[in-house]
């Protein structure tokens, strides 16, 4: 008796320990903590702010190429390296642009076709592009530099993208702005609400940056054609730098 009482005993404080742990891992239940989180959350305000700065850019790209075309592969890319020598030649020697600051970024040779019912696909010769790639900074002869490069052989002016060196040096504006705003939507909701403006709990930033401006080729080359008497005025504009943040504030 003495036994099975023991045992009995064993089985029912195994039992409780059993409840009470499932009753302490309750508590530890990730939903037992919501309701803190949903009161700090109440008492909070979220808001997004947004700053930008306009900046005039600083250094231009240049997509300057050559295209020719010949009756084979080996002749139209032999044309195409004399002409490309020829346009290397005038931006290094004569516009002072060092090589770190050309280079090449497409190239290829490819035939070229002609089909009817009767011959079928015929190849008719082939044509050879080779791309450079030019970084300038001395943005007011950037038409001057246009109409050199295509008296020299250019005659495939992709683009000329405008931008700024370093990005990174108008950061403190436009974040020290966005911040502003943020504060001041913020403000207007505290106090709509009844409530004071506390201090900030967290922030993020959601993007930032700012896009290029880009030229395309066509134009370029079309008005560098169409008075060779004048250079061709090229108007940089303006880049817009910008940030967005969202910023969490306590509210008093």
């Amino acid at each position: 008796m003495n036994i099975w009482a023991k045992r009995l005993g064993a089985m029912m404080l195994a039992g409780g320990l059993i409840a009470g742990g499932s009753a302490a891992v309750s508590l530890l239940q990730p939903g037992a903590e919501v309701y803190a989180a949903d009161s700090e959350t109440q008492n909070t305000i979220t808001v997004t702010g947004s700053g930008e700065v306009s900046v005039k850019p600083d250094v231009a790209y240049l997509s300057l190429g050559v295209e020719t075309s010949a009756a084979t592969a080996k002749e139209a890319q032999a044309k195409n390296a004399a002409s490309l020598q020829k346009l290397t030649s005038l931006l290094k020697d004569t516009w002072k642009i060092s090589t770190a600051n050309i280079q090449t970024s497409q190239f290829y040779v490819q035939p070229n076709y002609t089909y009817n019912d009767k011959e079928g696909q015929k190849v008719t010769g082939y044509t050879a592009y080779h791309t450079l790639r030019v970084k300038y900074q001395d943005l007011d002869k950037i038409g001057q530099l246009l109409d050199a490069a295509s008296n020299a052989g250019a005659n495939r002016i992709d683009n000329v993208t405008f931008t700024v060196d370093n990005p990174d040096q108008y950061q403190e504006q436009v974040i020290t702005k966005a911040m502003a705003d943020a504060g001041v939507k913020a403000g207007i909701i505290a106090k709509a609400s009844g409530r004071g403006l506390g201090v900030v709990v967290n922030v993020v930033q959601n993007d930032g940056g700012y896009t290029p401006i880009v030229k395309q080729g066509e134009a370029l080359i079309a008005h560098a054609a169409a008075d060779s008497a004048a250079s061709t005025s090229i108007e940089t504009g303006e880049l817009t730098v910008k940030t967005t943040l969202t910023v969490q504030y306590a509210m008093k």
